[in-house]
């Protein structure tokens, strides 16, 4: 895959999570997403680092999504899931390029 289709991720990835602190969600959950967005925000300025630090700051992504179960918004569980597909597509692009 071409690293316009990375840049594309991870743009949707922040993107979604951008979305989500425009909405009523759980204070916990705020806090988790307020960060993965922060990380999300400096990827997706561009242009991308090397794959090493994307996939070792979109791990940390991961991570702070592991901690977030339920919004209590049903909008932003909604941007939630797609900003987890696009962090999986994501790291499947880097897979296959390593």
């Amino acid at each position: 895959m071409s690293d316009s289709s990375l840049d594309s991720l991870v743009s949707a990835l922040h993107d979604n999570l951008a979305a989500t602190a425009t909405r009523p969600v759980r204070e916990d959950a705020s806090r988790w997403l307020g960060e993965a967005e922060a990380v999300t925000a400096d990827l997706a300025a561009g242009p991308l680092p090397p794959d090493d630090v994307v996939r070792t700051r979109l791990g940390h992504v991961e991570h702070l999504l592991s901690n977030v179960e339920d919004t209590e918004d049903d909008e932003a569980d909604e941007h939630v899931d797609v900003a987890r597909a696009a962090l999986d597509d994501a790291l499947a692009v880097l897979d296959e390029r390593a």
